[in-house]
């Protein structure tokens, strides 16, 4: 069992005992985030949904209306002129030949891969590599897109992906602990619409077991949020 520091356990005695809501849940998260840098807040949710039956997967993507407080880092794939409409939007790379190069080297100092539908044909190359890291481009999430500069300004601006894991599991940033309360309970309340609104059709139970709200190094806060 992970043993916690006494800032930790001192944090947990005054947590709340059972569900709260959003507001409550941010304001403790707020107050008892005792790190000296700036914690990142992440809202995770244990699924009603069997991760072993695909059709009872959850993907999608929702753009978080006061983002995540993150600089994110975007690469392309793609040629010409949208190489250059990227990098004006903002990746830190562009290309086709070069950037694959680059990947296969090593190199993985990014957070989001974007693609034109003419570069995957190269990019699938990649997909032992970017595919278990979660950065494989995909049209389901808007990374594969002849319009790059707009998928571009819309992944620094703060649209995230959500996705759950092996294990059931949905885990997303959103936001950090410096955020005004109102701004991290209305990220938290659009995460949770995009992902009831990604309900499948073959999860007729509960669709949410858990959710609870935590900054990096703090205690968790259990949500009452109902399906």
């Amino acid at each position: 069992m992970k043993k916690h520091g006494k800032k930790y356990v001192d944090a947990a005695k005054k947590a709340p005992q059972g569900a709260v809501s959003v507001a409550e849940a941010v304001a403790f998260v707020k107050a008892n985030a005792f790190a000296k840098f700036d914690e990142s807040v992440e809202l995770g949710m244990r699924m009603g949904c069997d991760p072993r039956k695909s059709d009872q997967m959850i993907r999608g993507t929702v753009s978080l209306p006061h983002g995540t407080g993150k600089d994110v880092r975007v690469v392309v794939f793609a040629g010409g002129a949208a190489a250059e409409a990227a990098k004006a939007a903002g990746a830190i790379e562009a290309g086709t030949d070069e950037l694959l190069e680059k990947i296969k080297g090593g190199w993985m100092d990014f957070d989001v891969a974007i693609a034109t539908p003419e570069a995957m044909t190269a990019v699938r190359k990649l997909a032992r590599v970017l595919g278990p890291r979660g950065l494989m481009p995909n049209p389901k999430t808007g990374t594969v897109t002849d319009d790059v500069a707009t998928a571009v300004t819309q992944q620094k601006a703060g649209k995230v992906e959500f996705r759950m894991d092996r294990q059931g599991n949905i885990c997303v940033l959103v936001g950090k602990r410096s955020f005004d309360a109102d701004k991290l309970a209305a990220n938290i309340e659009a995460l949770v619409e995009a992902v009831r609104a990604a309900r499948p059709a073959a999860v007729k139970g509960q669709l949410f077991k858990k959710i609870s709200v935590s900054s990096t190094m703090g205690v968790p806060v259990r949500l009452d949020i109902r399906d």
